[in-house]
C-alpha cells in the first residue's frame, strides 16, 4: 500500500484542533487518504479487509442507534424553538461542562484523526464540520459519508460545527445526566457534537443530519428524511421513507440518476444531497435485485459493518444475521455508476411515502391529495415485525413524525407547511406506497414483489399511472389505481387478495384508528385542512360494549 503522503500534516488546516478545546500529547492525523486510514485501522485492529477490498469493522454492543441517549443541551439560544417530545430530550449545561471536561481529559494522551468536511452540496446553506474521531475507520466512515472539500479549500477552512467522536470513552449516569454508558450531545450554542460511548457509525451521520434539521428550517428550507433520484428529462422524485421501506433500494434505478439515498434539502433551487456517500442496509442483499448497492459490497474504501464474513477466505455471508440484522454499507456516492455528480436536480414532480405496512391492508400504490399528503407526512407510518426488535412476537404499527422523528428537533408542522408550500408551487403528485405485505397479514401474506413495487412506481414518476381510473378509499381518503400496465390488477385493492374479508376490514379498521389515535398529539399545531384529512374511522360509545 503506498502511504507517501500518510503522515500528520497531511492537509492540516490554519485552524487548528486547540479552537475545538482539545489537545494530545499524542498524533494527530489531518485529512487522511482512504488508503492510509485503512493502514491505521488495520494497525491498530479497529477491522479486516475482506474479499473485493471493502473495511470490515464490528461497532460491539451497539450495533444501532441509542435514542434513549441522544440529548440536546437546554441552552438560552434554543428555547422556544426545540420541540421536546420523548424523541427530543434536553438535558442541563452543567452536564454538557462535566462530559465535555471529561473528553479534553480522554482525548489528552490519544492519537486523533481530524477531517474537515461540507454537510450540503448547495453552496448556499452547506454547513462546514469537523470530525474529530478516535478510530481511524471513524474518520473514513466520515470521508464516505460527507463532501470532501477540494484541497486549496483546506488549507483556510473554519469549521461551523464541530463533532467529536470518542467511542471509547464512558459516561457516567450517577455524575453525568445520562441514561447510561452511551451520550450522544448535541449543544447548538457551543455548536458541538459529542458522542461517546458507541461505535455505531450511524450516530454521526444522524447527528448532523438533525443539526442541519435545526438549522435550515429557520432559513426557510425544507430538510427531509428522504432519497432521491432523477429521470432523464430532468423529473426528479423524492422518497421518504422509515427504515426497511425501500427508500435505498426504490432509488438506486438504473433508468434514473441518484442525487442521494438518505438525507436532503430542498431550497429555491430544487432538491440537493446533504451527503457525499450512501449508508445502504446489506442484511440478504440480493446481487439480481439490488446490483448496484451489491457492487459496493466488493469494493475497496467500502466500509462494512458487522457484516459475517470467512476468516480464511474473507468472502462475506450477506444472509447472516448473526451479529445484527442492521448489517450495513458505507460508500462514497461515486460507487453508484448513474449518480448525479452535482448532488442536485431541478424541483421534484412526485412525492413518494413509503411505509412497510405488515397487516396487508394498505394498497400497493395510492394518489394523495395535498393535505393529504401533508396528514401522512407528519404520521410517517410503517409496521415493525416479529424479530426485528426484542419483544416483538406480532406485527406493530410505528410512527415517526416526518419519517425521521429523531432527527427532527423542531415541531412537526415546521416541516409539513415548509413541504406544503413546495408542493403547491410546484405541483408536485403525491403517492402512498406500500412495500409490505399483500393477501394477508406478516405470516399469512406475502410480501409484495419489488417488480411490482418498480413497475407502479415507474407509472407514476413517468406520469402514466395519473392518467387511469380511480377509486377512492372510503375511510382514508386516498386515490387506489384501478389498473397499471404490468401489474395484476386484483393486487391494486388489498381486499381482493384476502380470503376472508371480515378479518381483512378488522385490520383496516384498527389501523385506520391507530392512524387517528396517533395523529392527537400534533392536534394542536397544525391546521384543519390536515386534519380533515385523517382516516374517517367510526366512534365508539366507550363503554364496555365495544359499539
Amino acid at each position: 500500500m503506498n502511504t507517501k503522503h500518510a503522515k500528520p500534516d497531511f492537509y492540516k488546516p490554519d485552524y487548528g484542533l486547540e479552537h475545538s478545546g482539545l489537545k494530545t500529547t499524542k498524533t494527530v492525523y489531518w485529512n487522511y487518504s482512504t488508503p492510509a486510514l485503512y493502514e491505521e485501522a488495520i494497525k491498530r485492529e479497529e477491522g479486516d479487509v475482506v474479499y473485493g477490498g471493502p473495511l470490515c469493522v464490528s461497532t460491539g454492543k451497539h450495533t444501532g442507534r441509542s435514542p434513549n441517549d441522544r440529548f440536546f443541551v437546554k441552552t438560552p439560544d434554543v428555547e422556544g424553538k426545540l420541540w421536546f417530545s420523548k424523541g427530543n430530550v434536553g438535558i442541563e449545561p452543567k452536564y454538557w461542562d462535566i462530559l465535555y471536561k471529561k473528553a479534553q481529559e480522554y482525548a489528552a494522551d490519544k492519537d486523533l484523526f481530524a477531517r474537515d468536511a461540507y454537510v450540503g452540496s448547495s453552496e448556499a446553506s452547506r454547513l462546514k464540520v469537523r470530525a474529530i474521531t478516535e478510530c481511524a475507520w471513524t474518520n473514513l466512515f466520515v470521508k464516505n459519508m460527507f463532501i470532501e472539500p477540494k484541497k486549496e479549500e483546506l488549507k483556510s477552512f473554519v469549521p461551523q460545527f464541530t463533532l467529536i467522536c470518542l467511542p471509547r470513552m464512558k459516561a457516567d449516569p450517577k455524575t453525568d445526566g445520562t441514561n447510561s454508558e452511551t451520550a450522544i450531545l448535541i449543544n447548538f450554542e457551543k455548536k458541538m457534537v459529542l458522542v461517546i460511548g458507541t461505535e455505531y457509525g450511524g450516530e454521526n451521520k444522524k447527528a448532523l443530519f438533525t443539526v442541519m434539521n435545526y438549522l435550515l428550517p429557520q432559513k426557510g428550507i425544507m430538510t427531509m428524511h428522504c432519497s432521491a433520484n432523477v429521470g432523464s428529462k430532468g423529473d426528479s422524485a423524492i422518497f421518504f421513507g422509515l427504515s426497511g421501506t425501500g427508500k435505498t433500494t426504490l432509488s438506486a434505478d438504473v433508468s434514473r440518476g441518484l442525487i442521494g439515498d438518505d438525507e436532503h434539502g430542498w431550497d429555491d433551487s430544487g432538491v440537493f444531497n446533504f451527503e457525499g456517500g450512501c449508508y445502504a442496509k446489506v442484511i440478504k442483499l440480493n446481487e439480481e435485485a439490488e446490483p448496484q448497492i451489491y457492487s459496493t459490497t466488493r469494493r475497496f474504501g467500502t466500509v462494512l459493518e458487522n457484516v459475517v464474513f470467512d476468516p480464511e477466505t474473507g468472502k462475506l455471508d450477506l444472509d447472516d444475521g448473526t451479529l445484527t440484522e442492521n448489517t450495513r454499507a458505507c460508500y462514497p456516492l461515486h460507487f453508484i455508476s448513474n449518480a448525479v455528480e452535482a448532488e442536485r436536480a431541478d424541483h421534484p414532480k412526485n412525492i413518494i411515502f413509503l411505509t412497510c405496512d405488515a397487516f396487508g391492508v394498505m394498497p400497493p400504490i395510492s394518489k394523495l391529495s395535498p393535505d393529504q399528503a401533508l396528514y401522512h407526512f407528519i404520521s410517517g407510518y410503517t409496521a415493525k415485525v416479529a424479530g426485528t426488535e426484542k419483544g416483538v412476537k406480532e406485527p406493530q404499527s410505528t410512527f415517526s413524525t416526518c419519517f425521521g422523528g429523531p432527527f427532527m428537533p423542531l415541531h412537526p408542522d415546521v416541516y409539513a407547511q415548509l413541504l406544503k408550500k413546495k408542493i403547491k408551487e410546484h405541483n408536485v403528485d403525491c403517492w402512498l406506497v406500500n412495500t409490505g405485505w399483500i393477501g394477508g397479514p406478516y405470516g399469512v401474506g406475502n410480501r409484495i414483489s419489488i417488480k411490482y413495487t418498480r413497475t407502479l412506481l415507474n407509472a407514476a414518476l413517468d406520469g402514466k399511472l395519473a392518467k387511469v381510473h380511480f377509486t377512492t378509499d372510503p375511510v382514508f381518503g386516498f386515490q387506489i389505481p384501478t389498473e397499471c400496465e404490468g401489474v395484476p390488477s386484483e393486487i391494486l385493492n388489498p381486499m381482493n387478495l384476502w380470503q376472508d374479508k371480515a378479518a381483512y376490514m378488522k385490520k383496516y379498521e384498527e389501523l385506520a384508528k391507530a392512524f387517528v389515535e396517533n395523529f392527537k398529539k400534533y392536534a394542536d399545531g397544525v391546521s384543519q385542512e390536515v386534519l380533515a384529512a385523517a382516516p374517517k374511522v367510526k366512534e365508539t360509545c366507550g363503554c364496555c360494549c365495544g359499539k
